[in-house]
C-alpha cells in the first residue's frame, strides 16, 4: 500500500509542477478542464436565453483536470506520512481520501475565485458605456490612436485607453460619453455634443 501512496504523490506531484510552470510560462491547460470555468451547477446553454439545469452532483461539479491532480498528490502524501507513522492500511487510506477530497474542493473553490475576478473585469468595463468620462490624453480623430480617459466606476476613478470615431481630435479636459467597448482594455467614445446632436 505504501509504494501505491508514493506512486500517487509521484504522479501527481510531478504533473502538479509540470502544470504549475506552464502556467507560469503562458500555456494555459484550460483545455484538460471540465468544472473550473463553468458554474457550480454545471448548467447548459440549449438556446439564447434559455438555461437548463442538469442537476449534476456536488462531486461531479468540482471534477476537472486541475482538482484530480491536487487530490491524487495529497492522497498520495498524507496516505505515505500516515503509513510511515505506524497507522493501519484502512487509517492510512481514509486519511489519504479525507486528504484528496479535501485538495480536489479547495483548488475547485480557487480555481472559481479566480474565475470570478476574470469575469467580474469583464463586466466591469461593460458597466462604463453611457458614463461620462474626462479625457486624460488627448484622443486622435477618426480611429487613427489611442489616448486615455478618467471616469468613475464602482465609488473610484479609473483610467481606460479610448478611441474615437469622431472627425476631430478630443482634447485634454474634454467631457465624453463612453459608447463602446473595443476590447477587455479599451473603450469608444464620442463628445457629449456630439452625443447629444445624435
Amino acid at each position: 500500500m505504501l509504494y501505491l501512496f508514493y506512486g500517487c504523490a509521484l504522479v501527481g506531484g510531478t504533473i502538479f509542477v509540470l502544470q504549475s510552470a506552464m502556467t507560469l510560462l503562458g500555456f494555459g491547460l484550460e483545455e484538460f478542464d471540465v468544472a473550473d470555468a463553468a458554474p457550480d451547477n454545471f448548467d447548459v446553454l440549449d438556446s439564447p436565453g434559455e438555461v437548463i439545469d442538469h442537476g449534476s452532483t456536488l462531486l461531479f461539479g468540482v471534477i476537472s483536470f486541475r482538482t484530480i491532480v491536487a487530490a491524487l498528490t495529497f492522497f498520495g502524501v498524507a496516505g505515505a506520512g500516515a503509513t510511515k507513522a505506524g497507522q493501519s492500511q484502512f487509517v492510512a487510506s481514509a486519511i489519504g481520501v479525507l486528504a484528496g477530497l479535501g485538495a480536489m474542493y479547495s483548488v475547485h473553490f480557487l480555481m472559481q475565485f479566480l474565475y470570478s475576478l476574470r469575469h467580474d473585469g469583464t463586466q466591469r468595463i461593460q458597466s462604463s458605456i453611457g458614463k461620462r468620462a474626462t479625457v486624460y490624453i488627448p484622443i486622435p480623430s477618426e480611429n487613427s490612436g489611442t489616448g486615455k480617459i478618467r471616469l468613475k466606476m464602482q465609488e473610484r476613478l479609473v483610467e481606460y485607453p479610448a478611441v474615437t470615431a469622431a472627425p476631430k481630435r478630443l482634447a485634454t479636459g474634454e467631457i465624453v460619453e463612453v459608447v463602446g467597448v473595443v476590447n477587455a482594455m479599451t473603450l469608444e467614445v464620442k463628445s457629449v455634443t456630439e452625443t447629444a446632436d445624435v
